[in-house]
């Protein structure tokens, strides 16, 4: 077969090696029987899932040992291209030896890098990340079959970057961390929309509920009016009563800082509130994940008490 030249290249230039070894050559093609689940004292898992945007489709085996819920063998068959078949092979591969969940933290990610021939160099062209990600999904629907519960609930946040496993609350909270303005911004911190593109503005080749455009243009929105809001605020901070002063706080903490530390199952609580000439002592306390973080009394502390500065009073010291 001849090749096709694409720009800066030949069509197979995008492809690595392994990939190409793996659609031909796959280590775990096939599946597992009932008798050889049976004889592995394991329980015989079988999932199914599709990719809409192509029509590909792969079968996930696991034999699952009952003793120790640890992966003993894993298989697939796969209909579809190349790719899905090479993404497939892989995935099957680094199920094999885990338990289930740990199999369920492997990510579409994690197959595409395990798939390069050097770690800088992406394993497949960008339209074709789909198939990774659809190793990844059939893992989530395997680890539901064997734990007997849905399949949603293993997903907490809405997917805005299905390539990229990018939540739309993780964009949300790095845009306004780290005050970006552009899309390439976003990607740059989060990968968001760097594969097939489709989740940057609407017409890609897939549809999708949310875009990076619109939600950099309605987080910075958001953004513009709360600071409007707290510029409102701090004329009238002074004037309030300890009372006062401690809800403005609370709801402000409510808005900017709680769901951030939520995210990563952490939150805090004011312990103490009182005024020192001044001077406004906020004493918190970490809860949850936060209580054992190693950045709990440094960048996370630091942010708590210049958020509040900045954008309630500059007579606010934090303490713990």
């Amino acid at each position: 077969m001849a090749k096709k030249d694409l720009v800066g290249g030949s069509l197979w230039d995008n492809y690595s090696r392994q990939v190409a070894d793996r659609m031909n050559n796959p280590r775990n093609l096939g599946e597992i029987t009932q008798e050889e689940a049976d004889r592995l004292n394991a329980k015989l898992v079988v999932a199914d899932w599709g990719a809409e945007s192509c029509g590909d489709a792969v079968r996930l085996y696991w034999a699952v040992e009952r003793d120790t819920d640890r992966i003993v063998k894993a298989t697939f068959k796969s209909f579809g291209c190349g790719t899905a078949i090479a993404s497939s092979d892989m995935m099957a591969e680094l199920c094999l030896g885990k338990t289930v969940d740990e199999a369920v933290l492997i990510t579409n990610l994690d197959v595409e890098k395990s798939l390069r021939d050097d770690p800088d160099t992406p394993a497949v062209p960008p339209q074709k990340m789909h198939c990774s990600v659809m190793a990844y999904d059939v893992i989530k629907q395997a680890v539901a079959i064997h734990k007997g519960i849905d399949r949603s609930s293993l997903e907490e946040e809405e997917m805005v970057c299905e390539c990229a496993r990018v939540t739309l609350g993780t964009i949300q909270e790095v845009i306004r961390l780290n005050d970006l303005k552009t899309v390439e911004e976003i990607t740059a911190y989060t990968k968001a929309g760097a594969f097939c593109k489709s989740c940057v503005r609407p017409g890609g080749h897939e549809s999708r509920k949310y875009h990076l455009v619109d939600i950099l243009r309605n987080t910075r929105e958001a953004m513009s009016r709360e600071k409007a809001e707290q510029e409102a605020l701090k004329p009238q901070f002074s004037s309030m009563s300890l009372f006062q002063k401690g809800k403005a706080i609370e709801a402000f903490l409510d808005a900017e800082v709680r769901p951030l530390l939520q995210n990563d199952g952490g939150n805090m609580e004011i312990t103490d509130l009182r005024e020192d000439g001044d001077s406004l002592i906020v004493a918190i306390a970490y809860q949850g994940a936060c209580m054992g973080c190693a950045s709990a009394t440094t960048g996370t502390f630091n942010f708590i008490e210049n958020a509040l500065r900045e954008k309630v009073s500059e007579s606010i010291v934090v303490t713990m």
